[in-house]
C-alpha cells in the first residue's frame, strides 16, 4: 500500500508527480528545487542559499509524512556545476549531520528553472 504525501509548506507538484510517497516503511521524496512555497518563486542567491531552501522544502515534506530528516537513509544531489560542491556540502551538513545518509552527487547538464541544485531523499517512515 502507498500513501501520497502533500503539504502546503513545500512547493506544490507542477506535473503528474507527488511531493512524496510513503510505502513499505519508507518515504520517497520528489526532487526539490529552491522554490519558495510562500511566493511560488525561485529564491535569490547562490548555491548555499538554494541548498538551504531545498532542505527547508524537504524538511516540510518529510515532517508532513510523520518523519524527520534525521531518518534519511539515501540522498541524491544534482548540481548544475560540480564547482558548487563545497558550498552545497557545507549547508547539506547542517541539515544531515547526525548519522548522515548514503549519498550520490552528480553534475547535470541542466535543472528545472536553471536552478543550481536539486535534491531528493529516501527516509524511514
Amino acid at each position: 500500500m502507498k500513501e501520497i504525501i502533500a503539504t502546503d509548506k513545500a512547493p506544490q507538484a507542477i506535473g503528474p508527480y507527488s511531493q512524496a510517497v510513503k510505502a513499505n516503511g519508507f518515504i520517497y521524496t520528489a526532487g526539490q528545487i529552491p522554490f519558495d512555497p510562500a511566493t511560488g518563486q525561485i529564491i535569490e542567491g547562490g548555491v548555499a542559499q538554494q541548498t538551504a531552501r531545498v532542505f527547508e522544502n524537504l524538511k516540510a515534506i518529510v515532517e508532513a509524512a510523520g518523519s524527520s530528516l534525521d531518518k534519511s537513509v539515501k540522498a541524491t544531489v544534482y548540481l548544475q556545476d560540480m564547482s558548487d560542491f563545497a558550498a552545497m556540502n557545507e549547508v547539506y551538513g547542517r541539515y544531515l549531520q547526525n548519522d548522515p545518509p548514503a549519498r550520490s552527487t552528480v553534475e547535470v547538464a541542466r535543472l528545472p528553472r536553471d536552478v543550481r541544485v536539486e535534491i531528493d531523499l529516501v527516509v524511514l517512515a
